[in-house]
């Protein structure tokens, strides 16, 4: 489950020679390039941009002066400290690197088209332009010469005894006559330079050539062994491309193949035949395959390809694809677009011999790019559970991604898939606390996706101008920095708007990748700067050689190391990471032994799983005892672990007990009860109810069992689990329950179990003991109502359904027979209308409906007005249509009956209806959209200003005065009721703005000041009220509290200091239903419960007194009407309200500690009541009728106040 991530790119446009080039290799020893164009050869250092050596090829007449020249091959042979090339002509040329000398060491007159050297430089093949192979050695002496074409097939031919002949091989539905039909092979495409491709495997043992036939056209292979001796021939195959590189670890040859629908990469085995393919995403005209590369470790196999038809510019795009393979899947990992410039275009590609993951590009203008790709996974960085442990697979234009809390998915499956539109680079989860399930995608055309879990959709999209290397986030700062190819630093803003900033720091272009990550994980978990932690750079390498790979989790570090062990350290305390730190000691808890070649996917947080990826692709979860410890160690401060006891009681209970145990062993549990009655019983018997709940309930100290996370009912979790089982073990044997399961279900699956027995019927099984179709539906009609089956047949519209269940209940012929002929005799559509709506469908009946045509849209209307189906019917007409206007209006109706005018006039202002419109906006006093429609229609002036008086005249009545003051100035140009609509309102600051916008200061006199003192009285009239209310309810609760205790001490000195119940008696505890005290403290308990019901409720009064007039609303009120008290020198009167609103605060702030002492959350502990100064009456109530259950659960203790 690892991508590739690209840790660094190096760009080298420096050199610039004479023509194009045609071949390179790389150094081994130097790391530099060697070029060869039509000119000359040149090395390249691409990392220090100079040029070491070069030499002119047409000096010498090795090449033609005019640039007609072609280089077929080039070589380094670092033994010789030589470059060996071959030219079209037929020239061998050694190049020395030391004295920049050329020197012809053989010619071939007929020339040559390819050449190559063995892995282990010992050997060298020539093709010729005559269609031959020359083999020699290292020292260009001649070993054989045989032709390209052979008609043997080789000394690995087939050798067959007659039993494992093609003719008497199956041959699926094409019949025996497949065996006698021969292959027809269509000559290479137009696009193929018929040059024959040669290809060696690893060990130099064998090698492939891959050539045009002369007698179809085609392209064939051939492998040779080392001594020049044909091993095998190919066998046909149509579609075959020019494309060939052997494996350098395995044995398979790839190629790639045009079928009639598709364009795959084929795999081919030392013997020829074809062994696996892979598709390739794009159609097989789209593009054409140039070359298949595979680097040194075969672990990535690169697509080389180019467009096959040219853009809007006349230049086609070329692409470089990196592929790995996994579980026998093929994923995309990379994919490189270069464009349709052709001065961009790659001309040479190549991999790194030395570096497995290094790839050497060279374009048509000399411009050279290295790209080094690491191994990565992709794992979200949560720390505590609301992180689902998800990692993220790059699959081309997918993310596969796997929540790892919820399942192990073995790949290639996956929890989900990302779709996007462009082929995926690199992925990275978001490191920010509570965020860490979304994730980030950098795609090949440049774009950021940003998606969110759970349900996941785009977030949004930035640009990058450049070619990004890494990318990694700060959960201290909480932005995304973004590496580039050329040092810099870009920071990104992860937020409710996303905002990319230039360059805020410069690094080293080769900076980057696995450390840069590890140490930017390892400052975030130790809280130090990254300029900090880069003191274990040097540690990290030298750790780095030994580590197979490595995860971050709370507050651990694990590493697997190539000793086949796994390290989980502690970063609190880890001070060291050198090697010398990783060796353990014996029982020591941070070592594992794990099978070889394991590599940690990641950490599941909060948790004590470890999935860890196997060489051969499966998962496994192991449970390291560090983690665990550490676990433990948190749970042992809060909880207690008991053993748990599985009982079986009787079949319901199977499943109650253990419903994980029970869905895991299915099929013994079937094979157990063998007799078919037995599993039918059991179904039938099934129901919701959870019998360890209610007829068998746990005893305190057992654990309970979790329920499946599936979101399904109990019953059809069973009946769908038992019969996918039978299903796969005997479908014959356990047909009738089988058909139990269907019916039993919650909502019963009668279509698909009437389908079961009309394929009975129409295929009667042959195995002795099968239950026959008139037995099957025999016992169908005996768990199910005959009429409810019948009408399940008519519902799946195949009347011979429909006439085997007719025909084995007791219905009357005539009462079926010219129903269904009826049916029968109609068009398809209005069939299945008819059908549905006999059986109550509407939906489906109004979907069948509208496809009758025209002359059906009343009837259609008629049905949707009866069953008020309008959101289904306007989803099946277009919107430009007659009938969506009109079914639009009919729902407006409709909605105008439900009071919900608003809605309507929406609606009919869209379909372009806006005098009713404005009808419906002006009766839901919707003013701004009445106020729109009427501009829109346009009204005359005199009636908008009637419409905006009889809006606000509305407005007022529903208090909001705002509003119709707003309406009032603007529309209905009347100063004078909008200033008084605000003064009604108490909106003192508004109204002096219009009374001087508009030059109406008499207003102030007459009507402002007035209010403004009517209103300091009033609010403090209500203060006085409240307070006066406020100090009643205290004082009678301090009484009722004060009986309580009383109460409580007398029932102490009744019943002894023992008294278990004693300290549960207070003003929100649980009313005492103990037998022990049913009788003899009736009396106490009925006094108790009155005196808990009138605690309650003064509680609440107090509550709501203070809310009144502490919140927000209350304070911001008396706040503006002091301030127009002072402006219109009210001094007396402001100082009054402001001293009444001072001491009424100041009186409540000083009753909290007494209405809701701090006692009062230990002394309540056991029972679960909300209380305070935040409570409100629904949520006092609710735990005050808890408490009565006398089951009520005494655990743990729970905070009271909100």
């Amino acid at each position: 489950m690892r991508n590739l991530k690209l840790l660094k790119s190096l760009r080298s446009s420096e050199l610039q020679g004479p023509g194009s080039p045609q071949c390179f290799s790389v150094r081994a020893d130097t790391g530099s390039l060697l070029i060869a164009s039509q000119y000359c050869i040149t090395e390249y250092d691409p990392r220090t941009g100079q040029v070491i050596s070069e030499a002119s090829l047409t000096a010498d007449g090795f090449l033609p002066e005019d640039g007609s020249g072609v280089v077929v091959g080039l070589q380094d042979l670092a033994e010789l400290e030589s470059a060996c090339l071959a030219t079209a002509g037929g020239d061998v040329v050694l190049f020395n690197l030391n004295t920049c000398q050329l020197e012809c060491v053989g010619s071939v007159d007929r020339g040559l088209t390819s050449m190559s050297w063995s892995p282990d430089e010992e050997l060298v093949i020539l093709t010729t332009g005559q269609e031959t192979i020359i083999m020699m050695t290292k020292d260009f002496e001649p070993i054989t010469e045989v032709g390209i074409h052979q008609d043997d097939f080789g000394e690995g031919k087939f050798i067959t005894v007659g039993w494992g002949k093609k003719e008497t091989q199956f041959h699926g539905s094409e019949g025996k006559q497949a065996a006698q039909r021969k292959i027809q092979v269509q000559p290479a495409v137009s696009w193929d330079d018929h040059r024959p491709r040669v290809t060696w495997r690893g060990d130099g043992q064998l090698f492939a050539v891959s050539a045009i036939c002369p007698q179809t056209g085609a392209r064939k292979v051939r492998v040779w062994n080392r001594e020049g001796v044909l091993q095998a021939t190919s066998e046909p195959i149509n579609g075959l491309e020019q494309a060939l590189c052997w494996k350098p670890s395995g044995s398979l040859i790839a190629s790639t193949q045009r079928h009639p629908n598709k364009h795959s990469v084929v795999f081919m085995e030392k013997n020829g035949l074809l062994h696996g393919d892979f598709a390739l995403p794009l159609s097989k005209a789209q593009a054409k395959v140039k070359e298949l590369l595979w680097n040194s470790d075969s672990a990535v196999l690169v697509v080389w390809l180019e467009d096959m038809s040219a853009g809007e510019d006349g230049q086609a795009n070329a692409y470089i694809q990196l592929w790995t393979v996994a579980n026998y899947h093929w994923y995309l990992k990379q994919s490189l677009e270069f464009g349709p410039d052709p001065q961009k275009v790659p001309v040479c590609v190549c991999w790194d011999p030395e570096r497995p993951l290094r790839l050497h590009v060279v374009t048509r203008s000399w411009t050279s790019i290295t790209y080094d790709w690491g191994w990565t996974t992709e794992r979200s960085t949560g720390l505590d559970a609301t992180d689902n442990a998800s990692v993220a697979v790059i699959d081309g234009e997918k993310i596969l991604v796997t929540t790892f809390r919820q399942c192990v998915v073995p790949p290639p499956m996956c929890s989900f898939e990302l779709q996007l539109k462009s082929p995926v680079n690199q992925v990275t989860f978001l490191c920010q606390p509570e965020g860490t399930n979304q994730l980030a995608a950098f795609t090949a055309d440049g774009q950021i996706s940003i998606y969110t879990q759970v349900i996941f959709c785009l977030r949004s999209e930035v640009e990058v101008d450049g070619v990004v290397v890494s990318v990694v986030h700060s959960s201290q700062t909480g932005t995304v920095a973004l590496q580039l190819e050329d040092g810099r630093i870009r920071k990104l803003i992860w937020g409710q708007q996303t905002y990319l900033y230039s360059c805020v720091l410069a690094t080293d272009p080769w900076v980057g990748g696995s450390a840069f990550f590890f140490l930017v994980s390892l400052a975030v978990k130790k809280q130090q700067s990254l300029l900090e932690i880069c003191a274990f750079v040097s540690a990290y390498f030298q750790l780095a050689s030994s580590v197979s790979s490595f995860a971050i989790c709370n507050d651990f570090l694990l590493v697997t190391t190539h000793s086949h062990t796994c390290r989980c350290l502690q970063l609190s305390t880890l001070t060291d990471i050198s090697p010398a730190s990783s060796v353990g000691h014996f029982n020591d808890e941070t070592l594992r032994r794990v099978e070889r070649g394991s590599r940690i996917v990641t950490v599941v947080p909060q948790d004590t799983r470890v999935i860890l990826q196997m060489p051969r692709g499966n998962l496994e979860t192991i449970h390291h005892r560090a983690l665990v410890l550490a676990q433990l160690r948190k749970w042992l401060d809060r909880y207690a672990f008991e053993c748990m006891r599985k009982l079986r009681i009787n079949l319901n209970f199977i499943y109650d007990h253990n419903p994980k145990a029970f869905l895991e062993n299915i099929e013994t549990f079937i094979k157990q009860l063998s007799s078919i009655n037995h599993i039918n019983l059991f179904l039938t018997e099934l129901k919701e109810e959870d019998t360890t709940g209610s007829m068998y309930p746990r005893s305190e100290s057992s654990p309970v069992q979790p329920q499946p996370a599936s979101k399904q009912k109990k019953v059809d979790v069973v009946c769908d689990a038992l019969r996918s089982v039978m299903d796969s073990m005997d479908p014959n044997k356990f047909c009738l329950s089988i058909l139990t399961a269907y019916v039993k279900k919650t909502v019963p699956e009668l279509e698909i179990a009437l389908q079961k027995v009309h394929e009975l019927r129409e295929n009667p099984p042959k195995a002795p003991g099968a239950v026959s179709a008139e037995e099957a539906l025999k016992y169908l009609l005996f768990l199910v109502n005959v009429n409810d089956l019948y009408d399940y047949s008519l519902g799946t519209y195949d009347f011979d359904l429909v006439l085997m269940v007719a025909e084995k209940s007791q219905k009357d012929p005539k009462e079926y027979l010219p129903f269904l002929n009826m049916l029968k005799s109609l068009e398809p559509n209005y069939q299945r209308y008819t059908i549905d709506k006999h059986l109550k469908r509407y939906r489906k009946a109004l979907h069948h409906l509208s496809k009758c045509g025209e002359e059906h849209f009343p009837e259609a209307l008629q049905l949707v007005k009866e069953q008020k189906l309008y959101s289904e019917a306007l989803r099946l007409y277009s919107a430009d249509s007659a009938h969506y206007k009109t079914l639009s209006c009919a729902y407006a109706e409709h909605l105008v009956e439900q009071q919900q005018a608003e809605q309507a006039g929406l609606l009919l202002w869209r379909c372009g209806e806006p005098a009713r419109a404005l009808q419906a906006f002006a009766t839901s006093s919707s003013w701004r959209n009445a106020i729109c429609v009427a501009q829109q229609i346009p009204l005359p002036p005199d009636q908008l200003a009637l419409l905006a008086r009889d809006l606000a005249e509305k407005l007022n009545e529903q208090r909001r005065y705002s509003e119709a003051a707003l309406l009032l100035d603007q529309y209905a140009k009347d100063c004078e009721e909008a200033i008084l609509a605000l003064i009604t309102g108490a909106s003192w600051e508004e109204a002096l703005r219009l009374i001087y916008m508009h030059n109406r200061q008499d207003i102030t006199e007459t009507n402002l000041k007035p209010a403004i003192l009517e209103a300091v009285n009033t609010q403090t009239s209500f203060l006085e009220a409240q307070v006066g209310t406020f100090t009643r309810h205290k004082t009678r609760l301090a009484v009722v509290r004060e009986q309580k205790e009383k109460a409580r001490l007398d029932m102490l000195d009744e019943d002894g200091p023992d008294c278990a119940d004693a300290e549960l008696y207070s003003e929100a505890s649980s009313v005492m239903t103990n037998s022990k005290y049913s009788h003899s403290n009736s009396r106490i308990s009925s006094v108790a419960q009155l005196e808990n019901t009138s605690a309650l409720l003064l509680m609440e009064c107090l509550s709501t007194c203070s809310q009144e007039i502490i919140e927000e609303p209350a304070e911001k009120e008396v706040h503006n009407l002091l301030k127009v008290l002072v402006l219109f020198q009210f001094d007396k009167q402001a100082e009054k309200l402001q001293l009444t609103y001072d001491e009424a605060l100041q009186m409540m702030e000083a009753a909290v500690p007494e209405v809701w002492p701090e006692g009062l959350q230990t002394s309540q502990a056991p029972v679960n009541i909300l209380t305070g100064p935040n409570s409100t009456a629904n949520s006092i109530m609710a735990s005050f009728q808890q408490q009565q259950r006398p089951a009520a659960s005494q655990q743990g203790q729970h905070n009271l106040f909100r």
